[in-house]
């Protein structure tokens, strides 16, 4: 992984981050040391609702190239907004919400890609899990033209705790994927909309899959090709929900 401005390593300067207020969107913790000053800094985390995740040494190793003392957390280049605010801020302005839900995409330049088409096409919000999608790093912010600092991100520890509210709000779940048997441009996208796009390598999961009122497929044309680009997909769906919302 490319070094980025929003890494930081080393006890102290990881926790003056937490008690500074910032915004942390990524802890890795070294295997095999969770003891003294490290083991203080894991309660620091848990007081503040940080989750993290242990990791080999080679993987901070990759991150870093000082001494970390195993710890290294990289900061969102965005603050966080709630799903509630998401929502409740669409259906003030007189809009049927529409959100985007990114179950699992690691690749920081694809985040940015969808982040970017997601702002043109009016999304009212990103949703994204705690563990397991891509940091919201400079080169996210590159790759997005600046989007990411103008369409809201939220982030949940239990996505399916957050497409449950999005279906008690209201909204109707639908999950992009090459196994769904109904063809995206014969769906209805009508009203408040979420939409699920899974992640690069092995799609939506299963549980986030089972949450979903119905489940679409982009028509692949070439034999030989078995899916796309989880940005490219994230694109043309978009814009067909979008398509359909203002064809009149």
């Amino acid at each position: 992984m490319k070094k980025t401005t929003s890494l930081l390593y080393g006890i102290h300067p990881v926790r003056e981050a937490i008690e500074s207020g910032k915004t942390i969107d990524k802890v890795w913790i070294q295997e095999g040391r969770l003891q003294g000053q490290l083991a203080e800094l894991l309660t620091l985390f848990r007081d503040n609702r940080i989750l993290w995740r242990q990791v080999p040494s080679e993987k901070l190793n990759s991150l870093v190239r000082g001494n970390h003392q195993g710890v290294v957390i990289s900061l969102s280049v965005v603050d966080f907004v709630s799903l509630e605010e998401i929502v409740q801020h669409a259906f003030e302005k007189g809009e049927d919400p529409f959100v985007l839900v990114l179950d699992g995409g690691t690749d920081v330049r694809n985040f940015g890609a969808i982040a970017r088409t997601a702002s043109c096409a009016g999304v009212h919000g990103i949703l994204v899990p705690e563990l397991g999608s891509a940091p919201l790093s400079p080169d996210a912010l590159k790759t997005s033209a600046g989007a990411l600092l103008k369409i809201p991100v939220s982030r949940t520890n239990s996505l399916h705790h957050a497409l449950k509210f999005l279906k008690n709000s209201g909204l109707q779940i639908y999950g992009a994927t090459e196994k769904a048997k109904q063809n995206l441009y014969s769906a209805t996208f009508e009203g408040p909309v979420a939409l699920v796009m899974g992640s690069e390598d092995s799609g939506i999961s299963n549980d986030a899959m089972k949450m979903c009122d119905d489940l679409v497929s982009i028509p692949i044309m070439k034999s030989g090709v078995e899916s796309l680009n989880v940005s490219v997909a994230a694109g043309i769906s978009i814009y067909e929900v979008l398509r359909q919302r203002t064809k009149n």
